[in-house]
């Protein structure tokens, strides 16, 4: 039942253009009521001449004529009509495919970066193009082929039954073997083909891994052990799906077997039966051509559910990821900003990952325009994560962050994002040209506004060198670049943005001395008026800094300028010891 639940979800998705979706059911009706038209044309006419040669020889040709011209109009209705409908089915598959697509992949760009921490982009790739392909795939042979055989079995039996009640006997009977049959199949195998479509998820995230990470893979010698790995991948891959396999080549033998056997008893129960008075010779050829239809019904529905029962564990992965629910989106209400001034106030705010222990408590603290709050502690302290919930990577649990005493709440994300420039501690890059990685800080940007943003990220220089300039690729993930080249195209970026709140995350973490120096120089020249927040781990990027916050256990320990917080003598002076910052202790320095 899972599988037909997801089956007519997958209809469902038809909805946006459900005029032609119900013009092409309403052709389906027509088309699987005409077909029937031909088997029982046919009989009569046998009838009309066994009539004749029973009287002597003399043919009725008004009747014959007239059966034959219905039966030529129904023949050329069913050419035309089942045209139509493949030509429109596919049109109407292909429009809903790329738009579903689409909206997929819009709403997995939505998703929070907790989602996407914990689930692999080559998997999202591989749901995303199996999942449509296969909507694609179900909607084309719904309208081609589905959708006829269920409506001819609804016909077929009652009219069957009308004809004569003897013979569609054997026809009921034959649809319940089949349905048994397909149903005991079904129960075999639906556990199994999810198993198979596992082992397919994790084999695209095996290989998309591996691509990704090619330097690692040679620089390790790891070839033949990555490719090992994707073999045993492979391997469990087939061990799954060779019993599904199993069980539909029996239930396809054992569905023609009982097709045969259904024929060859019309043929004799007919004979009986016209022998008794009770069938006519075109009753029975009648029903041989309606059990011809059943046959090549009952077939189209061993592939249909044969193709569900592989196709549904890829759509049910699908309408799982449109299904998550953003935790983090526009509230009820929320309005666009416009640009902000930059007032920026954390109000007791409190957030975990896990419910559990704290990532950030009692966090409390108000910067305002000109302001470059610097953040430092431990690698896991909660300086990244105290950041993330200003641009609303994850909201709070407890507590408010306003800006300009508006709570970002309020906002919506593309409006608050829009004030917010991020320079992450990974530089994140397009495999695009420099230029397009610079436009997305600002899409409208002119020539002079790039050059300028690329100047004063001290970026222009190796720009200029690379063999296109701003048009040159950067590769996947910017890997055609350096370290601090990355680095230096991110803060372009941000730049080019201009922000009235900018966060730096170690942004100047892979930079040489001299071109982090130059670009600290520039840097301050930028953060004028500007709210800034600068995660570092190297204090000599915060000297300056209007207020450093020491982060420890999702607390904020000290607070102070840098000349406070050593001269309190805590755990801030201690690490501005240890990095050479400040002078040890005085006996120790004489000595």
């Amino acid at each position: 039942m899972n599988m037909f639940r997801v089956y007519l979800r997958a209809l469902a998705l038809l909805g946006p253009n459900k005029s032609l979706a119900w013009t092409l059911v309403v052709a389906n009706l027509a088309l699987a009521a005409a077909q029937f038209a031909e088997p029982i044309l046919f009989g009569k006419v046998i009838d009309a001449l066994t009539t004749a040669q029973t009287v002597g020889g003399a043919v009725v040709w008004p009747v014959l004529t007239t059966l034959l011209t219905i039966w030529v109009s129904f023949g050329i209705f069913n050419i035309i009509g089942s045209t139509v409908v493949a030509l429109y089915a596919d049109r109407l598959a292909h429009i809903r495919r790329q738009s579903v697509l689409s909206e997929y992949f819009e709403h997995v760009l939505e998703l929070p970066s907790s989602y996407h921490s914990g689930r692999h982009s080559g998997r999202l790739i591989k749901v995303m193009l199996q999942g449509t392909d296969s909507l694609w795939g179900l909607w084309v042979s719904f309208f081609r082929e589905h959708m006829t055989a269920f409506v001819s079995f609804v016909i077929l039996l009652p009219l069957s039954l009308y004809l004569n009640w003897h013979l569609a006997l054997l026809l009921i009977a034959l649809c319940v073997v089949f349905v048994v049959l397909t149903v005991f199949v079904m129960n075999k195998s639906e556990s199994m083909q999810k198993q198979v479509e596992e082992h397919y998820s994790e084999l695209a995230e095996r290989a998309t891994d591996t691509l990704g990470n090619i330097p690692l893979v040679q620089s390790f010698a790891r070839v033949q052990a990555e490719v090992t790995a994707l073999r045993n991948v492979i391997s469990k891959l087939l061990a799954a799906q060779l019993p599904v396999l199993t069980w539909w080549a029996i239930i396809e033998v054992l569905t023609r077997a009982s097709t045969t056997i259904t024929i060859l008893t019309i043929i004799i129960v007919g004979t009986a039966l016209n022998l008794n008075g009770l069938a006519t010779v075109g009753e029975i050829v009648t029903f041989m051509n309606f059990a011809s239809m059943v046959i090549d019904r009952l077939q189209r529905a061993v592939g249909f559910v044969n193709h569900l029962v592989g196709q549904a564990p890829r759509l049910q992965e699908f309408f799982d990821v449109l299904d998550a629910v953003p935790a983090v989106r526009d509230a009820p209400g929320a309005v666009d900003p416009g640009r902000l001034v930059g007032e920026v106030a954390f109000r007791n705010v409190s957030f975990s990952y896990d419910g559990k222990r704290p990532a950030i408590e009692d966090l409390d603290f108000v910067a305002g325009p000109g302001d470059t709050i610097a953040l430092v502690g431990a690698t896991g302290a909660g300086k990244t994560t105290a950041l993330a919930l200003l641009h609303r990577a994850f909201d709070p649990q407890s507590g408010a962050i306003e800006i300009d005493g508006r709570n970002i709440r309020d906002m919506t994300l593309v409006g608050l994002r829009r004030n917010v420039g991020v320079v992450f501690q990974e530089a994140l890059l397009f495999n695009r040209s420099i230029r397009d990685n610079l436009l997305i800080g600002k899409p409208d940007a002119t020539e002079d506004e790039i050059v300028s943003a690329a100047q004063r990220a001290e970026a222009l220089d190796f720009i200029r060198r690379a063999p296109e300039g701003f048009d040159s690729r950067v590769g996947e993930r910017g890997r055609m670049l350096s370290g601090g080249e990355k680095q230096r195209l991110s803060i372009a970026r941000a730049l080019l943005k201009d922000p009235p709140i900018l966060i730096l995350d170690e942004a100047t973490s892979a930079l040489d001395s001299q071109t982090e120096a130059r670009l600290l120089v520039a840097l301050d020249e930028v953060m004028k008026g500007r709210t800034a927040f600068v995660i570092a781990h190297r204090l000599s990027t915060i000297r300056n800094a209007t207020r450093i916050l020491v982060f420890a256990g999702g607390r904020v320990i000290e607070s102070g300028t840098f000349d406070e917080l050593v001269a309190k003598g805590g755990q801030f002076a201690d690490m501005a010891k240890s990095q050479f910052m400040v002078p040890t202790e005085p006996s120790k320095v004489s000595e």
